[in-house]
């Protein structure tokens, strides 16, 4: 579980994310020049990348941390899983 410091950050840039996909609509809607709404596009997914980070950061420090000091290996196992699906997902590896 993230903490209240991270979860405060989180949710800032997420309104922010909100916001700025609210502006592509809106360039859309009014038919801006297309390379103007693709570099506004780029910036939500620069902003999405950011959160994603922070969140993945707050989980190895939390939970992934306490698998590793807890005595389930199950758990562990389970964690490692977690965190290969994530980089799978998220890497252009």
């Amino acid at each position: 579980m993230m903490n209240s410091e991270t979860k405060k950050k989180v949710e800032a840039r997420l309104k922010r994310v909100a916001g700025q996909v609210a502006g592509v609509q809106r360039m859309v809607d009014s038919d801006r020049y297309c390379v103007d709404v693709l570099m506004q596009i780029s910036a939500a997914r620069a902003a999405l990348a950011k959160v994603s980070k922070m969140l993945l950061e707050s989980h190895i420090q939390t939970c992934v941390s306490a698998a590793f000091k807890s005595e389930d290996e199950d758990d562990r196992s389970a964690k490692i899983q977690e965190l290969v699906r994530v980089f799978e997902k998220n890497c252009s590896c």
